[in-house]
Parts: structure tokens; C-alpha cells; sequence
């Protein structure tokens, strides 16, 4: 067995690679905010692009906790599953409404429910707030979804900040012993926000860390740094990690952990590809969301 990186990477996407290249060479490279300042300035001028048709907002409510969620119904096809969505944006920014038009697009292609999770956001409400709110959310989905949408076929997935708290929902539902979610997409998670491994030490001075951290006594705690985990008894992960990404060996070590403690984990390693690829217009991106809708829908199947 090859482990090198280069083994990694299906050698379709080379054929990609100089139209991404292209983009990306007239695209300055992105930031997050680096203070309070900028983090309201960034919120501001977030102005999320509707979908057609809207979602429907939602407040929902288990076990005396609620959360709005933003949910889209397929248009012209029966529901063969609902899909949990987190959205990114360091957790501190974003909303499940800037998630509209790749939910919506995401619902249609593959007849899927998709309901997106308007979590609370950092500093605001730092953690645990956010992944309290995604648990809810699933809690909901898995006592809900046969009744509502007509199906207990239930996976979840998100990008960044989304992905992390994804992986952290699942971690929740396993140690209640719910193990209702078929599968989870993580794209370009973090999954060490202690700072204290060598991948993690990668983005040590970035704001979001202390925002939402807050004033956890240990940033290694599995809920904060899913990387510290326990990561047995999970179902299938599909990972999708670009090779230009600050947080690639964040996602390998994650995945490397994933895969010796039995869980079935797919790793998909894009080439050029930085840290938010999968949002931007390039046939990378393209690429790496038919493989997504292709391994969704073989997890959604009626046949597993």
C-alpha cells in the first residue's frame, strides 16, 4: 500500500487542475476575520443568495430544547431521505440561509430533504452552544423525519466549521446509543482546535479559535477537538479535503484516527484545491460535489 499523498488523488481531477488553476491565480486568497471588529463588518455584508423555491423556516423542539432549522423539500421527486446540513463560517459566522442555493440544489438532485440547522454563533454564544443546537436538530430528525417527511433514512454533513460540528453531532448521537444517521460528508473540517498537535499549531493565531472556544478549561475535550476522541461505532464518513488546504493534515490525522478505530472512511484529496473549494465556480468543485451526490445517494439507497 502507497500512502503518499499523490496515491491519494484520483488521477481524473489532473485534468482539472489548470482551469482551477486559472481562477484562482485572479482570486485573492481569503482570510477570516481577525477581531470583534471584522467578524461584524464580515456579518454585515453577508448577503445570502435565495433559493427557488424558498425554504421553510421551522422552529423545532425535543426534549425541551428548540432551534430553527431551514428546510427544503424536492421538488418533483419522492423523498428518499433527509440530510442534515451544517453549514460553515469558523463558528462565528454564516447562517443556514446562506446554505439555500447548494440545499436547494442538493434536495433536487438526489430527492432528498435537506434541513439546514440555524445554530447559535460565537462569540455570542460560545461553545457548547453550537453543537447543543446541532444535536437538537438531529434529535428532531431521527423522532421526526418518518412522520414529516415520509422516511428514517437520515446522514448529515457540513463544510469547515460545519464539518466539524457534523462530526461532533455524531459523536453525541453514538454516546446516547442512537445510531440512526446512515452516513456524514465532512468537507475541509478542523478537527484540532487545542492548538496542541502539529497540524492544529497550523492556525493557533487564528480569532475564530478563541471566539468559540470561549472559556473552555481544556480545548483537547473531544467536543471542542473532535480529533481526541473515541472515534469507534460511527457510520460511513465520506472526507473531502482540497491539497492546498491549510487544514489537510488536520484532515488525515482525522482520518488516519477514523480509520484504525473500524470506521469506514472515504477520502477524497482534490489537487490546487484551498481551503473552502468546494464554494467556489471551478471544475474542481464541480467535481468534487458529483462525488459527493454519488456517494449520498448510494448511502440513501433503498437497497442498504
Amino acid at each position: 500500500m502507497h500512502l503518499g499523498l499523490s496515491n491519494l488523488i484520483d488521477p481524473r481531477l489532473r485534468l482539472l487542475v489548470d482551469e482551477s488553476r486559472a481562477f484562482y491565480e485572479k482570486r485573492p486568497a481569503g482570510r477570516g476575520p481577525s477581531s470583534w471588529e471584522e467578524l461584524r463588518t464580515a456579518r454585515a455584508d453577508a448577503k445570502p443568495a435565495p433559493a427557488s423555491p424558498p425554504a421553510v423556516e421551522e422552529f423545532v423542539v425535543i426534549d425541551g430544547r428548540g432551534v430553527p432549522l431551514r428546510i427544503h423539500t424536492p421538488v418533483d421527486a419522492a423523498v428518499k431521505g433527509v440530510f442534515l446540513e451544517i453549514h460553515g463560517g469558523g463558528f462565528c459566522m454564516g447562517s443556514a440561509a446562506g446554505s439555500d442555493v447548494r440545499n436547494r440544489r442538493l434536495a433536487d438532485a438526489l430527492g432528498v430533504v435537506v434541513a439546514s440547522v440555524d445554530y447559535r454563533l460565537a462569540p455570542e454564544h460560545p461553545w457548547p452552544a453550537a453543537p447543543e443546537d446541532c444535536e437538537t436538530a438531529a434529535l428532531w430528525l431521527v423522532e421526526h423525519a418518518r412522520q414529516r417527511f415520509g422516511t428514517a433514512k437520515l446522514a448529515v454533513g457540513g463544510s469547515s466549521a460545519g464539518a466539524t460540528l457534523a462530526l461532533t453531532t455524531l459523536l453525541r448521537l453514538r454516546d446516547r446509543g442512537v445510531t440512526a444517521f446512515r452516513g456524514a460528508v465532512l468537507q475541509f473540517g478542523c478537527y484540532d482546535l487545542s492548538a496542541q498537535t502539529p497540524a492544529g499549531r497550523l492556525i493557533a493565531d487564528e480569532y475564530f479559535l478563541d471566539a468559540y472556544a470561549g472559556a473552555a478549561p481544556d480545548r483537547t475535550d473531544p467536543d471542542l477537538s473532535p480529533i481526541y476522541a473515541e472515534l469507534s461505532n460511527l457510520p460511513p464518513i465520506l472526507m473531502v479535503i482540497g491539497d492546498a488546504d491549510i487544514l489537510l493534515q488536520d484532515n488525515l490525522a482525522t482520518a488516519a484516527r477514523l480509520s484504525a478505530s473500524g470506521v469506514d472512511v472515504d477520502l477524497r484529496v482534490y489537487p490546487d484545491s484551498p481551503h473552502g473549494f468546494t464554494g467556489h465556480p471551478t471544475p474542481m468543485a464541480q467535481a468534487a460535489f458529483d462525488d459527493i451526490h454519488t456517494w449520498l445517494d448510494a448511502r440513501l439507497s433503498p437497497t442498504l
